[in-house]
């Protein structure tokens, strides 16, 4: 029974450093990344479709992405699309190719970003810790059901601690390398 619910444990625990990880890959750094774009839609005939979906995305210098949309007629609609994102990007088009040019952050501002992805870390924390919760509310109830003995809760109550200590320093090191990424000029 203790090594099912270790490995739900870890399981929510995973989902919880992957989810983190996948709201870092948003943050704008310095650097052009088309992950920044996952989020956008782009009105295609009628129907909000990702922009990966309509278009080819490329990053052929370091602060700049290239779109280039498979009709033509779309480049209004996802420059509409980048406008209402809110991303703080400028498209610029010469008629065939969209291009966003990533201005270097300023000190001020890549210190807001900072504080954001270190909140994003903590939510991060908060949702391992819940795992953890979950699976010692588990082992309780195994225990007052008499599936599991005292001890086997304890080692169990242990052993979810432990992963809930790795999974936390996980999380400080994703996020210090985020940091890291962020203050680099």
């Amino acid at each position: 029974m203790n090594a099912e619910v270790k490995s739900r444990a870890k399981g929510g625990m995973d989902k919880a450093v992957e989810a983190l990880r996948h709201d870092l890959s948003k943050v704008r750094t310095g650097r052009a990344s088309v992950s920044i774009l996952d989020d956008v839609r782009v009105d295609y005939y009628g129907t909000p479709t990702p922009l990966n979906q309509v278009a080819s995305l490329a990053v052929p210098e370091p602060r700049l992405i290239t779109i280039q949309p498979w009709e033509r007629k779309l480049l209004p609609e996802i420059e509409k699309a980048i406008h209402k994102s809110g991303l703080g990007l400028t498209p610029s088009s010469d008629g065939i190719v969209i291009r966003l040019a990533f201005p270097a952050l300023t000190e001020e501002r890549r210190k807001e970003m900072v504080k954001q992805v270190k909140k994003m870390g903590e939510d991060g924390k908060i949702a391992v810790r819940n795992a953890r919760r979950d699976a010692n509310e588990t082992l309780k109830k195994l225990l007052k059901d008499k599936e599991i003995s005292e001890d086997d809760e304890k080692r169990g109550e242990k052993e979810i601690q432990e992963l809930t200590d790795e999974f936390v320093a996980r999380i400080d090191k994703v996020i210090a390398d985020k940091e890291k990424e962020l203050l680099e000029i």
